[in-house]
């Protein structure tokens, strides 16, 4: 006599097996990895100059009460306002973090020369650079360093076109 499928009969079979798997001494393969920043998180001093700074850098930068959110592609840094990050009841944050406690390295999409207008626009002072680094992509780039308001370094990579896609 021939066996009909019965789809009820495959998905308790499934399930079966699936519990019988879950109390052996068999297991099962943890999947994902970190896949990249989300944001970073900075206390700041100079509130109005650093907003100003970054905004002049082009980014886009929604503020609170506790701290601005500046936005760099699909990136963020939340800067913690003084009176948030001085607040002995604020523990979300590392212990030891004032400013400026910040190098941050950011890709550049863009020539060295709009780069640098970029820069001058935000009254940066380039300190160091062009030079040629290795970054996170593993291959060479040109980079440019330079401070924001409270000191934090900031580095500008500019990747050979066929890398940074």
């Amino acid at each position: 006599m021939k066996q009909s499928f019965s789809r009820r009969r495959f998905i308790s079979g499934v399930v079966a097996a699936g519990t019988l798997a879950a109390g052996s001494q068999v297991v099962a393969q943890e999947t994902g990895s970190i896949r990249g920043f989300d944001h970073v998180a900075l206390p700041m001093q100079h509130a109005e100059e650093m907003l100003a700074f970054y905004r002049g850098l082009g980014s886009v930068v929604i503020e609170n009460a506790n701290a601005c959110s500046v936005y760099i592609g699909d990136q963020m840094i939340n800067f913690h306002r003084p009176a948030h990050w001085q607040d002995r009841t604020f523990t979300l944050r590392a212990r030891a973090a004032r400013p400026p406690c910040g190098d941050l390295c950011f890709v550049w999409d863009g020539t060295p020369g709009s780069l640098k207008a970029r820069l001058d626009r935000a009254r940066a002072k380039i300190i160091e650079g062009p030079v040629e680094r290795q970054g996170g992509r593993k291959t060479a780039a040109s980079s440019v360093y330079v401070r924001d308001p409270d000191g934090n370094l900031l580095e500008f990579m500019i990747y050979p076109k066929s890398v940074s896609n």
